[in-house]
């Protein structure tokens, strides 16, 4: 059997599958169908690898039996690896391809399509009627059933959920392999390990807005089950994992699940599910997580603090624990049964940093916390971005840092409360939000960015990934990577080091490390902290340098000595 899998690229609240990342979908589908017969031929193709060469898709295609779409948005945010399938796309390619069973899976497909927040998603019937199948259970399973019932649409269920875990185990492990035809293999490719799906608030409603409570009551991976495909990925060269499927990691295996609404985190599971990881993979590059949920945080401090130890022993340095805080206005917090209020969200904030503060071999902090903040809420007031603006400017004040701030607009989906409110408040307060955008930037990222990156930083082992406005662009392969800034061309698909020379609202300038004063054109120069035109047009008329001594000559003492430590000629 012949199949073809385009990947659209998913964003949920608990999952990333936009380049460099790859989720769990097509890795799973992959797996059901190789489970199925071994021997199957399963071509993976990015939606980005198919706007690039159309023809080699169409080709594929039109040999396939079984032609699958991932797809959905549900956590909108900028990307710079790749760009999410567009509607228009999901409706017209797969009427481009004749004979296969066409099947759409994935979050568009259960809860419909979002592109940007401040709109409702929704899947257009024009969409549904481009697909054979639209898959509003388990895409794997579904997939399953149909390769079983010799792809007959007829014979299968396309809202069958997993029964358990152990649908997957094997299906996970087979789909390993899959990772070999993602364009970011053997570069810069992190894979997403699921540990468990469902949100331990589901027991009270969970937030407004939040489609995770929609999955139930959690259930959890065996720890044996995630090494052993961690040993499949790695056996197939994948070295940078995260663990960012799941809403909350600290509530993997935690005691009261079902019963509380914030169960007591259990160290002894996450210590021998990081054990068992770093027992299969020893030489992994990356180890990072994504979720957690700062009400745990604040009800189980102790636990809390022995759980996120465990992260840090095992992990690599410059891991995010991102939080959902979405509002600390009281009267947001309440109507939409969010986590935390400030006080509760400041001492979460406070107990991350003083776990993971410490800074790596690789330029950053260990584990530091992002802050997500959610507008277009029920309760929702002008005073409410004030709010949520002096909070952070607290955080700031109390010498706290976060490693990033995401500021979204809502996209309600089906099922959820924010349903039937829609996206009436965001365009009531469309201005204000902008502006509070602007100021959050300027009043807190910025100052937040030169406190966690000082000038002259070295930060190691960045990816080149592209070129734009005259710079190029290079990231630390991980969670929430900061955006790094070169005013000189390199060459891209290579890992480099960098030291930091300036710093905007969202990324940090960047010149190599060590830099050749003797050969760095004069715009690279000019970057330099203190050191502008007048000092460049020095040290390009005084080359070639070869020692501190002839800096000194040039340049005032203490920057000649900050430069000598991150040039050719230290």
């Amino acid at each position: 059997m012949r199949v073809v899998i385009v990947d659209g690229y998913s964003d949920e609240p608990s999952g990333l599958g936009v380049p460099p990342y790859l989720d769990v979908y097509a890795r799973y589908v992959a797996g059901a169908i190789w489970r199925h017969d071994p021997y199957s031929q399963v071509v993976y193709l990015t939606i980005d690898s198919v706007r690039d060469n159309l023809d080699r898709f169409l080709k594929a295609a039109s040999r396939a039996q079984l032609l699958i779409f991932i797809a959905g948005v549900c956590v909108p945010g900028k990307y710079l690896g790749g760009e999410p399938i567009k509607l228009e796309e999901l409706k017209r390619l797969p009427l481009m391809v004749d004979g296969a069973i066409k099947v759409l899976g994935g979050p568009a497909a259960r809860f419909g399509i979002g592109m940007e927040g401040g709109r409702v998603a929704r899947l257009p019937d024009e969409v549904e009627g481009a697909f054979d199948l639209v898959v509003k259970g388990d895409l794997e399973a579904v997939v399953s059933d149909l390769v079983e019932e010799g792809l007959s649409v007829e014979h299968v269920d396309p809202t069958r959920r997993r029964k358990g875990f152990y649908e997957i185990r094997d299906m996970a492990v087979r789909g390993a392999r899959i990772v070999r035809q993602h364009p970011c293999y053997g570069r810069n490719l992190i894979v997403e390990l699921e540990t468990y799906r469902g949100c331990p608030r589901f027991v009270v409603g969970g937030c407004s807005f939040c489609i995770e409570p929609l999955y139930g009551a959690p259930e959890f991976r065996e720890v044996e089950d995630i090494v052993e495909e961690v040993k499949a990925l790695y056996a197939e060269g994948v070295d940078r994992l995260r663990l960012g499927r799941q809403p909350d990691l600290l509530c993997y295996q935690a005691e009261g699940v079902g019963d509380l609404e914030y169960p007591k985190p259990s160290p002894e599971a996450l210590e021998r599910l990081f054990r068992g990881i770093r027992s299969s993979a020893p030489l992994l590059k990356t180890l990072h997580i994504d979720n957690v949920n700062p009400g745990t945080i604040a009800n189980h401090p102790e636990e809390a603090e022995e759980a996120l130890k465990v992260i840090v022993k095992y992990h690599t340095p410059g891991d995010v624990a991102a939080m959902g805080v979405e509002s600390v206005d009281p009267k947001v917090v309440k109507r939409n049964n969010l986590k935390v209020e400030a006080e509760e969200a400041l001492k979460a904030i406070e107990l991350v940093n003083r776990v993971g503060g410490l800074r790596g071999y690789n330029g950053l902090p260990h584990l530091l916390p992002g802050v997500n903040f959610v507008y277009g809420l029920l309760g929702e007031t002008k005073e409410t971005y004030e709010v949520n603006l002096e909070f952070m400017k607290e955080v700031l004040r109390r010498g706290l840092l976060v490693r990033r701030i995401n500021l979204r607009q809502v996209m309600p989906f089906p099922g959820t409360r924010m349903w039937e409110v829609g996206s009436s408040i965001i365009r009531r307060h469309k201005a204000v939000f902008k502006a509070h955008k602007t100021k959050m930037r300027a009043e807190v990222d910025q100052p937040m960015l030169r406190r966690l990156l000082p000038h002259w930083t070295i930060l190691r082992d960045a990816y080149v990934e592209s070129y734009g406005k005259g710079l190029t662009y290079a990231r630390q392969p991980g969670s929430y990577p900061v955006l790094l800034c070169c005013r000189s061309k390199l060459r891209l698909g290579e890992y480099r080091d960098f030291f930091v020379v300036d710093h905007g609202h969202r990324s940090v300038t960047v010149a190599p490390y060590p830099l050749d004063l003797n050969r760095a054109e004069r715009r690279l120069l000019e970057s330099l902290p203190g050191v502008g035109k007048r000092r460049a047009a020095r040290l390009m008329v005084n080359r070639p340098l070869n020692n501190l001594e002839d800096l000194r000559l040039i340049l005032e003492e203490d920057l000649a000595s900050a430069l000598v430590k991150v040039s050719t000629i230290a």
